[in-house]
């Protein structure tokens, strides 16, 4: 089969190209959560609520920041319940809401699901630090934009923290400052899931992209 002469956009070929990641990324899921006795979506649901702390999070806020329907979430959470991974709260801000955290033995179980390296890890470790640290702020900016079109929730990245100033230092390994631990920090440290996370206002969060488009 002869390469065509007119290949896809770059666009395009990036896609095909996160497909694939994406492909081994699932085939990691699987392997992890069969390992554990549980399916893709109820680990992923433990992961989530482990970095949520006592309080845990809503239903709808679980099946928002996974991506599937409520309905969906419900089943899962309810079978994690089961095994006595998760339980569920009475919303102290609402007493007909109900949120759901995390067990120990949930812990437990997060902690086997990740003692497994993954293909997708193996693939990263063999990047350069150079490259790693490129790929990384690639995604917070992929990301960033995905969360700004609203196809995804505010993820809790230093990006669109508050306690986040970007390129507030001359130093070049360290240009970045965290309010939160008052410290400088460089681009390979860019979190994107951090639970100090705290939500900047709009105009800042746009500083921020600004900031990021020129430094």
């Amino acid at each position: 089969m002869e390469t065509p002469k007119d290949p896809l956009s770059i666009n395009d070929r990036i896609r095909e190209g996160l497909s694939r990641v994406a492909m081994a990324m699932r085939i990691d899921e699987w392997n992890k959560a069969k390992a554990t006795g549980l399916n893709p979506t109820q680990l992923a649901i433990l992961g989530l609520l482990e970095g949520r702390g006592p309080d845990g999070l809503g239903v709808k806020d679980v099946a928002a920041h996974l991506g599937v329907s409520q309905p969906t979430a419900t089943d899962s959470i309810n079978a994690l319940e089961r095994k006595g991974l998760l339980e569920k709260r009475t919303d102290a801000a609402d007493r007909r809401a109900v949120r759901v955290a995390v067990t120990e033995e949930g812990r437990r179980t997060l902690k086997e699901a990740e003692g497994r390296e993954s293909l997708a890890e193996k693939a990263v470790a063999a990047l350069d630090e150079t490259a790693q640290a490129d790929l990384l702020l690639t995604l917070v900016k992929l990301i960033r934009h995905l969360q700004e079109a609203g196809a995804i929730p505010v993820q809790r990245m230093c990006v669109t923290c508050r306690h986040f100033a970007p390129f507030a230092h001359a130093d070049a390994a360290r240009p970045h400052h965290c309010h939160f631990v008052d410290a400088a920090f460089g681009q390979p440290d860019l979190r994107i899931d951090c639970r100090e996370h705290e939500e900047a206002d709009p105009a800042s969060r746009a500083a921020t992209r600004d900031a990021f488009s020129t430094g």
